[in-house]
């Protein structure tokens, strides 16, 4: 028990901190977990210990450690999970939401409530059928359109976004990975899990709840970091950033490379874009030879370029603005758009250097949004993380690339010729199908789900090819990891142990005349705690065995505690950490940690009201 302590605290501190990324410390808590028993079996056989501190299985139980080390990556809900997000990537593959999107974009108009509801409206009911992450990444480039035409902040609507795609998760159990995973253990410790629309009277209560708030106070008290701008250059604060120079007959550069120049100056500067006899030219730029009389856009800091001006034998080119619309002159089409690092993406950790951005995607990043601070300068070691924002300039042929890539959301509409609008009805038939298949008949979820991924490639909804691109690993693998910890808890008696403390807590609250709902209350809101610091997935886990073992302790309703920890778990609003969608517009809104605090927390205790009022109404209390 001590063991698996440690490794829970451990796995906490590593979770808070993100010292390591959350799919690396699951799979170091698996291998803990599994390296435990041997290690302890030895020391009892050498006579250092009376008995063994850990034992990951039951005696008899016939299942080898190994085994239920590694029990995560066959769980039901990791393999279900897997399914529900190629299932997602196939209906955003047609382009259905996109267009669902520009249909009520169309009729918000500069009416902030208009604006408002739009986007709770629309992306509520979507994330309670596909991936509300997915949904997230695709409503982004949406909203933040919207609010750009409508003259409102983006600020004003992205957080709303990510707010309602956690509640409107809760509306089928499909919603979220972590209802499938609470699902998987509630079946195997109380032998319930959830029906398809098991808690979806209280899904709507709680998404009306959060809608009503979202309209009132939450639109007062959210801020307006993002200027109300179209012009992306005002946005990211670029006036002093940004200059035009042109190459003397002097200059020392002439006849290198515009690859050779940068690779041998010692100087924080980019080369935008280069303007030659009247034609504009973007990435790549690393082979051409510069020439007198070569107009450079360049990105640095003044003093760097009253240096860069005495070297390289440049000349600034006087009254002439660097803007938007200075920096779309190279093509009709746009080319100067902002980039956010998506979750799962390969570029996490890394930095701009490290990934070869420019060369990689011939693409140049102006500006960095790193959570509330803002890179102009000296950007190309900065390690990169989910929801970091890039102003990039390039072609548009090359914004098409990005748009299409995995790693990244970008957060304009940009068009794409790609979508397979001719298999919306067979991507959503799918959809429906796994949906009506699970709830109606006694066919499992992971059956359906994964039945349901097979007809997306059989269908051409998806090529084979992309199956993996569509699977957010890092869950997965956050899922294999930290499901033996739960087990381990339970088989070790941990969770009995934290039941009591938990119990002796509560215990004032009973003697002094509150009753069940309140301590069940109060468990929603240690887990929602929890959750807000550590991934929701990991919550689950680690508050389930305990919220069981709590109720049967005080012989109350364990599916009622269950179904507490599930949704505090689903519902993280007081910080950008607690939920991936919270990092997804973290960047784009340009929000500060205490934003998520302000509005998330009397959002999270008017969830903890409704959510147990709604418990005890609709599923009782007292043991079944």
């Amino acid at each position: 028990m001590l063991f698996v302590f440690a490794v829970i605290v451990a796995a906490l501190v590593l979770f808070a901190t993100e010292a390591l990324p959350v799919d690396v410390t699951a799979i170091g808590v698996m291998v803990a977990l599994m390296l435990a028993e041997p290690v302890t079996v030895l020391a009892a056989d050498v006579g250092l210990l009376a008995e063994p501190v850990y034992v990951l299985h039951q005696a008899g139980d016939g299942i080898s450690p190994l085994n239920r080390g590694l029990s995560g990556f066959a769980s039901t809900a990791t393999i279900t999970v897997l399914a529900m997000f190629i299932l997602s990537d196939g209906v955003q593959r047609t382009g259905i939401v996109q267009i669902l999107g520009a249909k009520i974009a169309s009729l918000t108009g500069d009416s902030e409530t208009k604006q408002l509801g739009a986007t709770v409206g629309l992306v509520a009911p979507i994330s309670g059928f596909i991936n509300n992450t997915a949904a997230v990444a695709i409503l982004l480039p949406m909203v933040t359109d919207i609010a750009h035409k409508g003259k409102l902040s983006p600020s004003k609507l992205l957080l709303p976004l990510s707010y309602a795609s956690m509640f409107g998760g809760m509306l089928t159990l499909i919603g979220t990975s972590t209802n499938i995973l609470a699902s998987q253990l509630s079946a195997e410790l109380i032998g319930r899990p959830f029906s398809m629309f098991e808690f979806t009277q209280l899904g709507i209560i709680v998404t009306v709840i959060g809608t009503v708030y979202l309209l009132t106070v939450g639109r007062y008290l959210i801020p307006s970091r993002i200027p109300a701008e179209e012009d992306l250059t005002e946005e990211f604060e670029m006036g002093e950033y940004l200059t035009e120079v042109v190459v003397r007959e002097d200059s020392p550069l002439i006849g290198q490379t515009v690859e050779e120049a940068l690779r041998v100056s010692e100087f924080d500067v980019d080369i935008v874009q280069l303007v030659r006899e009247k034609r504009t030219f973007l990435e790549p730029l690393g082979q051409k030879s510069i020439q007198a009389g070569d107009v450079f856009a360049v990105r640095t800091d003044r003093d760097t370029l009253v240096d860069l001006l005495d070297v390289e034998g440049l000349d600034v080119i006087p009254d002439v603005e660097v803007d938007d619309a200075e920096l779309e002159t190279a093509n009709e089409r746009k080319n100067l758009v902002e980039v956010v690092v998506a979750p799962g993406s390969s570029l996490i950790g890394e930095t701009l250097v490290s990934t070869s951005f420019r060369q990689r995607y011939d693409a140049t990043v102006l500006a960095l949004r790193h959570g509330q601070e803002l890179y102009r300068q000296r950007m190309d070691h900065v390690t990169l993380r989910i929801g970091d924002t890039l102003l990039v300039q390039a072609t548009p042929e090359s914004i098409e690339r990005l748009n299409r890539n995995n790693d990244f959301i970008v957060a304009q509409e940009v068009a794409r010729p790609d979508f397979r609008r001719s298999k919306i009805p067979i991507a959503i038939g799918i959809v429906a199908a796994v949906v009506g298949v699970a709830a109606l008949t006694p066919i499992h979820i992971v059956i359906s789900a994964l039945s349901g991924a097979l007809a997306m490639v059989l269908t051409g909804c998806l090529r084979p090819p992309e199956l993996y691109d569509a699977v957010q690993w890092d869950v997965i693998f956050l899922l294999a990891g930290v499901i033996p910890l739960g087990i381990a808890l339970q088989e070790t008696g941990g969770a009995d142990l934290l039941a009591e403390l938990f119990v002796m807590g509560a215990g004032s609250v009973l003697t002094a005349g509150g009753g069940l709902a309140v301590v069940l209350g109060l468990m929603y809101l240690v887990t929602a705690l929890l959750t807000n610091i550590i991934s929701n997935n990991a919550s689950v886990v680690l508050m389930i065995p305990v919220a069981i073992e709590t109720a049967q302790q005080l012989n109350a309703n364990a599916f009622a505690f269950v179904l507490a920890v599930t949704f505090a778990a689903s519902t993280a609003f007081m910080t950008p950490v607690g939920y991936q969608t919270n990092l997804l517009v973290y960047g784009p809104g340009g929000y500060r940690f205490t934003d998520y605090l302000k509005v998330g927390a009397p959002l999270q205790a008017v969830f903890a009201v409704a959510t147990t009022l709604g418990i005890a109404y609709f599923w009782g209390l007292a043991p079944a």
